[in-house]
């Protein structure tokens, strides 16, 4: 096919500017192509391990809740292998409540420790501090339970976070800052709920 001398050219100049540029093109190309294969394949071995990790959670919530070892073990198995997914916080938590109720608070509060840390949603560690804020202030670690409960967390929790601040200072004898810890409870709790109606008695309790 002929050209005509404008046409080729243009032909002259394509070539040597792809001469300059081809290999970078291409191989920019080509890592959009890897990148994005890689993306997908990641994207796929989540949505895998997002199943499995529920089906194992799954099989943790049917576990005889007297069976502690084998609470443990598929608690630690989430926590493990599955620590990216959210089911890793859920486990830990439900392993630790097992774990208080059999009176083994040493392992409660690694679990409510590593749940806290680890968690992936913002509700599993609010409830986790709650526990072991609870804890703590069971063992009279009081200034420990303090700590834990003024530290950041979920705003939906500010009420039962209130709640118990106000229980720890009672123990500690400050009974004005329990005072205005049961008030913005009340503030924060749903009005129709149980907590608000113990938060109120409690407050009566050391005088308005």
């Amino acid at each position: 096919m002929a050209y005509d001398l404008e046409e080729q050219e243009q032909l002259d100049e394509f070539k040597a500017w792809w001469k300059r540029y081809g290999k970078l093109i291409t191989n920019a190309v080509i890592a959009l192509i890897v990148a994005y294969s890689a993306f997908q394949g990641w994207k796929y071995y989540q949505a895998n391990k997002s199943v499995e990790a529920s089906t194992q959670f799954q099989e943790l919530l049917v576990t005889d809740e007297k069976d502690l070892k084998a609470i443990q073990a598929k608690s630690a198995i989430l926590m493990d292998k599955f620590s990216g997914t959210p089911y890793a916080g859920r486990a830990a938590l439900y392993a630790a409540k097992a774990n208080y109720l059999a009176s083994d608070n040493k392992s409660a509060k690694s679990q409510l420790e590593w749940t806290i840390e680890n968690a992936k949603e913002s509700t599993i560690s609010a409830l986790a501090a709650l526990q072991l804020a609870n804890i703590l202030a069971e063992e009279k670690s009081y200034e420990a339970a303090l700590k834990l409960l003024n530290a950041p967390h979920d705003a939906g929790f500010d009420g039962l976070f209130s709640d118990l601040r106000g229980d720890v200072l009672v123990s500690l004898g400050k009974g004005a800052e329990a005072k205005l810890a049961y008030q913005d409870a009340l503030g924060k709790l749903d009005t129709q709920g149980k907590y608000r109606a113990l938060t109120q008695k409690k407050l009566e309790a050391i005088g308005e």
